[in-house]
């Protein structure tokens, strides 16, 4: 559905993005007659949490660490004496991401805690820079416009490519798409498609490995989505934004506060340690006692999510229990942050994407991108530099890691050499749920076996061409939704990319890649 049913107003300039409305109820609010536990306070329990709460359901966040935000939070580290702010890595908030970016409306309706970057430049060891900026940003002038500026796509190289393969990739109706590519990786794509070997690298692979895989294990049919909502699918076009300062001040505490005012209960360092039936209900055993709920929103990582399900063998069918007990995670990624005493050079992006140099697969420097960053860099003259590596090998020791990772900075940045390490934090973490090739529709969904659990994450199965921060957003809506129908309460409804294909991408590009022949 399309934004005549929500009265001409849409999330975004795309006039095709799509409205899925939930299910027609005839109570506007709950007025209190349920209660729910949201297991998890990250993004997917959070978005789950605000749309209930809305509706008048008695809500209860559980989270197991001391900050909102799940894999999206941030912490205070002490460097040279101060408060600075530390997380996870660097996260790019997309203008696709609509149901994220309906959740920060809640507290920030223009979205002014949003800032916009640029540009982002891809760079390939040995080869060319690819640019995302003064590209068009509706299909097909989007797609044609980067392959007219790209340096790594040249026009001898186009015979090589598979034309009805590449024109396959627009032929898309999801959940369809995620189907017809089970078994299939996202490295057998782009083999198939015989794209030139600079374009696999800058286009393709590097946004792979933004899912923490190695592209021979990430699936196939959501590298497709990704091309679909990124190049082909949708005119919100390739920049994004980021948080304006670290995403607790900027994000989670504005939420937290909201959410407080709508009277959930929001509990950090309290883990959810068991479930249990309870009559018609559900407990929930905490930290701090146990909780009497009619439902549970389970939007955990994906290792306590498997042990909570486990551990409940009321919960489900076998068969059900067996798949989500069978999912993996990905390979263990590091993220370096280093508070230097000089700056880099001025022509110094704020975010780059690298391949070819080693286990670097991309470096940020914070001062360009949170104000409390840039206050620490105006005061000090130094730089926040963050290196990323994702997809590391298991064995990798975390010394041989680090000198690898900075060796490779130091050719992108040789101005850094004798810089001054102030102060610096070091992360490997092993917990990113893998979309590998396993057959898409056995993948666990937002709704489960039993109605009073509903499932969310980045993890979940989700029917529609959304990924990373924006499925988490999205499968919390629908698990909130899903309770609300049960109970007769209006829900949100959610919106996406189309799900379909834009028709004039189609013969534009035909003709491009016969002129390439």
């Amino acid at each position: 559905m399309t934004a005549a049913s929500t009265g001409g107003w849409r999330p975004g300039r795309d006039r095709l993005a799509e409205w899925h409305p939930s299910a027609a109820a005839s109570r506007r609010d709950d007025r209190r007659r349920h209660r729910v536990v949201v297991v998890g306070g990250g993004i997917a329990g959070l978005a789950a949490a605000t749309s209930l709460a809305e509706r008048g359901v008695a809500v209860t966040v559980l989270e197991s660490t001391d900050q909102l935000g799940g894999r999206v939070a941030s912490w205070p580290v002490q460097v040279a004496g101060e408060t600075q702010a530390m997380s996870r890595g660097f996260h790019a908030f997309f203008r696709q991401y609509y149901n994220l970016r309906s959740l920060l409306r809640r507290t920030d309706p223009d979205l002014a805690r949003l800032r916009s970057v640029d540009d982002y430049p891809l760079r390939l060891k040995g080869g060319p820079v690819d640019s995302f900026t003064r590209i068009p940003r509706t299909p097909p002038w989007s797609i044609l416009g980067f392959v007219a500026r790209s340096p790594s796509f040249r026009w001898r190289d186009l015979p090589a490519v598979d034309v009805e393969r590449a024109l396959a990739l627009l032929d898309v109706e999801f959940p369809r798409t995620f189907v017809d590519h089970d078994g299939v990786s996202a490295a057998d794509v782009l083999d198939r498609l015989g794209f030139p070997d600079q374009a696999r690298h800058l286009a393709l692979e590097v946004f792979a490995r933004s899912f923490f895989a190695d592209p021979r294990d990430f699936s196939g049919g959501e590298l497709v989505a990704m091309f679909h909502t990124y190049f082909l699918g949708s005119a919100e076009g390739l920049l994004f934004d980021v948080p304006v300062d670290d995403f607790d001040t900027a994000l989670w505490q504005p939420l937290a506060a909201y959410l407080r005012g709508l009277g959930v209960d929001l509990r950090t360092g309290t883990p959810a340690l068991a479930l249990h039936e309870h009559g018609a209900g559900v407990v929930v055993d905490s930290a701090e006692g146990p909780l009497e709920a009619d439902a549970v929103v389970l939007a955990t990582d994906r290792a306590p999510l498997q042990r909570l399900v486990g551990e409940a063998p009321w919960l489900g069918d076998a068969a059900w229990r067996e798949r989500l007990g069978g999912l993996t995670v990905a390979p263990s990624f590091a993220v370096w942050r280093r508070w230097l005493d000089r700056r880099p050079s001025s022509t110094a992006a704020p975010f780059l994407g690298t391949s070819g140099y080693g286990p670097l697969d991309n470096v940020s420097f914070f001062e360009q991108l949170e104000d409390g960053a840039a206050d620490w860099a105006r005061r000090t003259g130094g730089s926040v530099i963050e290196l990323h590596a994702y997809a590391v090998p298991d064995g990798t020791p975390d010394a041989v890691l680090r000198d690898r990772l900075w060796r490779e900075t130091l050719h992108l940045h040789p101005e850094l050499v004798d810089a001054r390490v102030l102060h610096e934090e070091w992360l490997v973490r092993r917990d990113c749920p893998l979309a590998g090739t396993d057959p898409w529709a056995t993948r666990p969904g937002v709704v489960t076996p039993d109605p009073r659990v509903v499932l969310a994450g980045d993890g979940i199965r989700c029917h529609l061409p959304v990924a990373l921060m924006e499925r988490a957003a999205t499968t919390g809506t629908l698990a909130a939704d899903a309770l609300l129908a049960g109970w007769d309460v209006a829900g949100h409804g959610v919106w996406s990319a189309p799900t379909s294909p834009r028709h004039a991408v189609v013969p534009p590009l035909r003709r491009l890649v016969q002129r390439g022949r």
